[in-house]
């Protein structure tokens, strides 16, 4: 089972279209069906599917044979053995119904159906069936089917008449003997059921005992030369049925090979006829496809969805675009539309249509590659992050320019900061590869990327703002959000702290309080926003408690020193105090929006022991006393 394709519900399909097929030899071809890398080939595939419709839509449901075990009858009679009038009756029903076939499939040549014209490949076994038919019915043959076995047949009723007779006279001649008054048969031979204490007397041969050993069931002696003449003609019988048994093999494997040609051309239109079942049962409509790289699905739906609740997608890649990164909320759709434009492509790559509307365009692809789901491993101790990085390096290694990559929730399940960037560097190699992919996430980053990188576009999944509720309707072109922002606004979160965690996901105010938030920060600030050519005292770039991002790593600090004059600014980092260039930190809070006028910043940047050091020192003089400084306060 190929992992790719199973995680896009594939073989989910596949179960479906094999409860259309009728044989288990059409069925195990389906087991195996895989898509066309030949376009040629694949879009053969696709026009047989389109024919195998029209004609269902034409003529109905064709009648097609079950050929249950048929391979292995055929193969017994080229072997010489025997076969049963059970197997038989098996090839008069596969002649019959090809014969149907045919004459089905002719209808259907008047409207120039590609198909049709399998119904010319047919052989015609209506001389085998007719021979067949004269001798067999279901598991029995017919007294005519040789003119012997009808006299050797006609011989045994009149002796078994005659037996019967006997036995009824000595039912009522002899009952006194008997256990009880019936007529039965032990070992292929008339008996009656005499009492065990008189077995001698009453006279004959024991065939059989009870299971208490009261009764026996003796073959009178009146009727030993009828009984042995019942079974010399039971022994005819046998013989002459075996003859003409093995005659009729004979004809079966004389004709063997146009039974198989048959045999194979009834599969074929199994699997076709399974595939238009399923398009229909799906509302499914062939699409172009080709080796032009790009994606148009009009209107299309997830074929395991139903149908009604199911909001149909819009997609589109054009031959510029080779990636496509969708944004959204949490159960908005992200992971069923991609699902949804991976699962419709390779169906259509394996020649079945798809629910879509006409006019959709499906690209050939080499690959398909997948990482979607939960890729936690115990058996293996992969987190979940590891999974879908160990996927993703073996989609890096095996993908090429002529490949689906399907990627969803890149990033996710390590530090936000570092999914971020890992995020970006495989998109950007995918991207700079010129195979297709299709990615989702939540990084602001990654949203970033998708607006400014060249060939790859932005989507999102619609979501009501004032419902709270997603509308799993994918907008080619725009950003989305995660929308955890707007759900607190609606649950009541305090404003500042709305601001304040807009700030730091987006650094930067949002539009509603921008004005504000500008007319609260002190003029020596706003001079931070002056494009970086303006000749600005280093100082004031950057003051004592402001929170900054440390590039490129991401990491966040708290400014302890100001730049001096070589433009050194020392910083705090996970309480390490570091000097840092002024060109590798850019702000996100100001301190004066983070503390009050007059707070204590040695609360933050001192140990313990020297803020217990400075208060004594105001006290009182010891000489003890030592305030220890890092080498970065230096």
């Amino acid at each position: 089972m190929n992992q790719h394709y199973a995680a896009l519900e594939f073989y989910s399909i596949i179960e479906k279209l094999k409860e259309h097929a009728l044989s288990q030899s059409a069925k195990d071809t389906l087991d195996h069906l895989s898509p066309y890398f030949n376009e040629d080939v694949c879009i053969r595939k696709m026009a047989e599917t389109t024919s195998a419709r029209r004609l269902l839509d034409q003529l109905g449901s064709p009648p097609l044979s079950l050929m249950t075990n048929l391979d292995e009858t055929i193969t017994l009679a080229e072997a010489g053995s025997m076969l049963v009038p059970e197997q038989l009756s098996g090839v008069v029903r596969f002649a019959e119904s090809c014969k149907r076939m045919a004459v089905w499939l002719a209808k259907g040549e008047a409207s120039y159906e590609v198909i049709a014209s399998y119904g010319r490949s047919i052989g015609d076994l209506s001389e085998l069936k007719t021979e067949i038919e004269q001798c067999v019915n279901g598991e029995l043959l017919y007294d005519d089917a040789s003119p012997a076995l009808k006299n050797i047949r006609r011989k045994k009723g009149c002796v078994e008449a005659q037996i019967k007779e006997k036995l009824s006279h000595i039912l009522q001649s002899r009952k006194q003997y008997l256990s009880d008054t019936y007529i039965t048969m032990r070992q292929g031979r008339y008996v009656l059921p005499v009492q065990r204490k008189y077995q001698t007397q009453f006279g004959g041969t024991v065939i059989d005992a009870s299971g208490k050993g009261s009764t026996v069931f003796m073959e009178p002696s009146t009727i030993e030369k009828l009984q042995a003449e019942m079974t010399a003609l039971a022994l005819d019988e046998d013989s002459e049925v075996r003859r003409i048994l093995y005659t009729l093999t004979a004809l079966v494997a004389d004709s063997a090979l146009p039974i198989r040609r048959n045999i194979e051309v009834m599969e074929i239109l199994d699997v076709l006829f399974a595939k238009a079942k399923l398009s229909a049962a799906m509302k499914a409509v062939p699409v172009e496809i080709g080796g032009e790289r790009r994606l148009d699905i009009h209107q299309g739906r997830h074929p395991l969805l139903d149908r009604e609740s199911c909001v149909p997608l819009d997609f589109r890649m054009d031959e510029d675009t080779s990636g496509v990164i969708i944004t959204g909320p949490n159960t908005g759709g992200k992971t069923v539309a991609v699902k949804t434009v991976g699962l419709l492509s390779l169906m259509a790559q394996c020649g079945l249509h798809i629910p879509c509307e006409e006019g959709s365009y499906i690209a050939m692809q080499d690959g398909y590659w997948c990482d979607i789901g939960d890729s936690q491993n115990i058996s293996q101790n992969l987190s979940t992050f590891s999974g879908h990085m160990t996927n993703v390096i073996r989609i890096l290694e095996c993908a090429s320019r002529d490949s689906l990559v399907l990627l969803d929730e890149l990033g996710s399940g390590t530090d936000p900061s570092e999914g971020m960037g890992i995020a970006v560097a495989i998109l950007e190699e995918l991207r700079q590869r010129g195979g297709m992919f299709l990615v989702t996430t939540h990084y602001p980053q990654v949203k970033a990327y998708s607006q400014n990188a060249e060939g790859v576009m932005s989507a999102r999944m619609a979501f009501d703002q004032e419902s709270l509720r997603p509308l799993y309707r994918l907008e080619m072109g725009k950003t989305g959000e995660s929308c955890a922002l707007n759900i607190a606004r609606h649950l009541g979160l305090a404003p500042h702290l709305l601001e304040r965690a807009y700030y730091e996901v987006y650094g930067e105010h949002s539009s509603d309080t921008k004005n504000q938030v500008a007319m609260k920060v002190p003029e020596s600030r706003l001079i931070r926003s002056l494009p970086a050519q303006t000749a600005v005292d280093l100082s004031a770039k950057f003051v004592m408690g402001d929170s900054v991002t440390v590039l490129p790593g991401g990491e966040t600090g708290i400014v302890y020193r100001p730049a001096d004059k070589n433009g050194d600014v020392v910083v705090q980092v996970k309480g390490e105090k570091r000097k840092v260039k002024h060109t590798r930190l850019e702000l996100k809070v100001p301190a004066a929006e983070l503390y009050p006028p007059d707070y204590d910043f040695s609360i933050i940047f001192d140990t313990v022991e020297n803020r217990k050091a400075r208060h004594k020192m105001t006290k009182h003089n010891d000489p003890n006393l030592r305030i220890t400084y890092e080498s970065g306060e230096l």
